[in-house]
């Protein structure tokens, strides 16, 4: 018998009717937790990486060299969170036929908190992967303080103008440091 009865149980915002094994591009954003800051600092508007940071840019590149249907595009390590865009591609299956692309029906959900819940190749165990090598690698060096937020948040990348906004929003990141670092706007309103 369950005594907390899902009482305690957070309840995922991810849009419930999407597959996040879709092949899709997906904006992910990961932070430290309690945002502490691991990763370097920013000079001058520019992030300059520590070794912890040049280590998950590290395991962040190679998210792609270890799935053949991953690629990556902009992202930007800040002080205590990673930006990215992660693009999920079909896969080519051994007798050369791909799998089908299915179409987002519900345009109104922008942010959700994924689930603990992983299904393979999915975009939740992809960023749980690199979010558990990267902890080994960086405790590994000493740093045994060193820890994620249990989740992250992501979007689904609907259409060209939300590519181009989030990708202005991951250049220009490091120049808005100091003014959003304090600042409780939410990103995902673009």
């Amino acid at each position: 018998m369950d005594l907390y009865q899902n009482r305690y149980r957070i309840e995922s915002a991810r849009f419930k009717e999407w597959d996040y094994s879709n092949p899709w591009w997906y904006f992910v954003t990961i932070n430290t937790k309690d945002h502490k800051e691991f990763f370097g600092e920013i000079i001058n508007g520019s992030m300059i990486l520590n070794k912890i940071g040049q280590l998950v840019e590290e395991e962040w590149t190679k998210t792609k060299l270890l799935r053949s249907n991953i690629d990556l595009d902009y992202y930007v390590i800040m002080p205590n969170h990673i930006h990215g865009i992660i693009i999920i591609n079909p896969k080519v299956e051994t007798t050369g036929s791909v799998v089908s692309n299915k179409t987002i029906q519900n345009t109104e959900t922008t942010q959700r908190v994924v689930s603990t819940t992983l299904k393979p190749d999915s975009l939740g165990s992809i960023i749980g992967q690199f979010k558990s090598i990267s902890t080994k690698r960086i405790r590994s060096i000493g740093k045994n303080n060193f820890a994620w937020q249990s989740r992250f948040y992501d979007r689904i990348i609907r259409n060209e103008k939300e590519l181009f906004n989030i990708r202005k929003y991951i250049e220009q990141n490091p120049l808005k440091w100091e003014f959003e670092k304090n600042d409780s706007k939410n990103i995902y309103d673009m």
